[in-house]
């Protein structure tokens, strides 16, 4: 990268498909999609259910993948980070990165990069009033199921021409510091287990490894394993970046009266944090952006709409395509500014269709979310083509 070119990542959750996991634990192709169909308006204005324009498609399919390759590349993205999920087992939900974008001819227009997405799968599709979800898979692994998982990120994704590298070293993130440091039984275990993972990719002909941690402030996710001082345990990791997954790890919805969450407020709190982060953690801190949160699709629909915790949550009103592009505005401002030649930002979501967020085209808006992100870097855009 250039100095003044910006990584725009968006993150990208891969439910959009057939799993065997999904078919044992929901039934025969169950994918997401069953949530956005039977979502309902919970209060008078609520705008439910969302409309893909591009109907429900199969994101594993190649032909789907290449749809999406061309919008996001079109529009100002440089890569997608893939929700990149692996339990003591194995793999799960990886059919949208590996049947789908891999294979997709025009793959190498964008980066991408895997977030491991280490919290517990619990079953909210869709949860109860009582909102006590049982938990599927277990975001734990042991020191042998990480080994065998970061042997096949160097193996499988790391060779590839358009895997993100920072400084010639492959990115990877990990999404709860906290479970991870559980499952391995310690920080000194899990230093020591990140620290074999370098010495692997090293011995695989790479510079390092980049290692991401996404921080927050507010656990969401009822099982999150929330660190005190993360800082502490990124310095004791010895960690390179961290970034955050969404405003909501930052600022409660439920502040105002539900279920009217601000997206405004929500902005403004964003905007603090990433000048805290930026200052209390010795490493690069990579804003967030996020288009906007409505979980409510994960609730029972016919269950009173009440504030109970997550999925129960009041929705970020006002994220209108402006108000999206103007803390875009305000990203891109930021990592200008700031010393490290780490000119990355985050952005929540590609299709988080039940969580509210959400860059691919609905009935409504059709692709204004995206145009405001191809307006705020059309600068760079142009610098590409020439």
């Amino acid at each position: 990268m250039s100095d003044q070119t910006v990584e725009v990542l968006a993150y990208y959750f891969p439910n959009y498909h057939q799993d065997d996991r999904n078919d044992l634990w929901h039934g025969k192709d169950w994918t997401e999609w069953a949530l956005v169909r039977g979502a309902k308006s919970r209060y008078p204005g609520h705008r439910q259910p969302i409309e893909p324009a591009w109907g429900y498609y199969d994101e594993s399919d190649p032909a789907w993948a290449v749809r999406e390759i061309d919008l996001a590349a079109d529009h100002g993205i440089t890569g997608f980070i893939y929700d990149w999920y692996w339990y003591e087992d194995g793999p799960y939900l990886e059919g949208g990165l590996e049947k789908g974008f891999l294979n997709a001819p025009n793959n190498e227009r964008l980066k991408f990069a895997l977030m491991w997405a280490n919290h517990d799968w619990i079953n909210i599709h869709p949860v109860n009033a009582l909102n006590q979800p049982a938990v599927l898979a277990s975001g734990r692994v042991s020191s042998a199921a990480f080994e065998r998982m970061t042997d096949h990120a160097i193996a499988r994704y790391f060779p590839r021409p358009n895997y993100l590298r920072i400084g010639g070293a492959p990115y990877f993130s990990i999404y709860e510091l906290g479970t991870f440091i559980a499952g391995l039984g310690g920080l000194e275990a899990a230093r020591e287990a990140l620290e074999g993972f370098r010495e692997r990719a090293r011995a695989a002909g790479f510079p390092d490894v980049h290692l991401n941690a996404v921080v927050w402030g507010m656990s969401i996710l009822p099982s999150e394993i929330k660190l005190e001082r993360p800082s502490d345990a990124v310095a004791a990791l010895g960690l390179n970046s961290v970034t955050t997954y969404a405003w909501v790890h930052d600022y409660d919805p439920n502040s105002g009266p539900f279920p009217h969450g601000s997206y405004a407020a929500a902005a403004q709190r964003a905007f603090t944090v990433w000048e805290e982060h930026s200052k209390s953690f010795g490493v690069p801190y990579h804003p967030n952006v996020s288009m906007g949160w409505d979980p409510s699709p994960r609730t029972t629909p016919t269950d009173t709409f009440e504030p109970r915790g997550y999925p129960w949550h009041a929705v970020l009103e006002g994220n209108t395509p402006e108000a999206f592009r103007a803390a875009l505005e305000q990203a891109r401002e930021h990592v200008k500014r700031s010393n490290t030649t780490q000119k990355i930002i985050t952005i929540n979501a590609w299709n988080e269709w039940t969580e509210g967020s959400y860059l691919l085209p609905d009935t409504v808006h059709g692709n204004a979310y995206i145009d405001a992100i191809r307006e705020v870097f059309a600068a760079q855009l142009v610098a590409a083509d020439d």
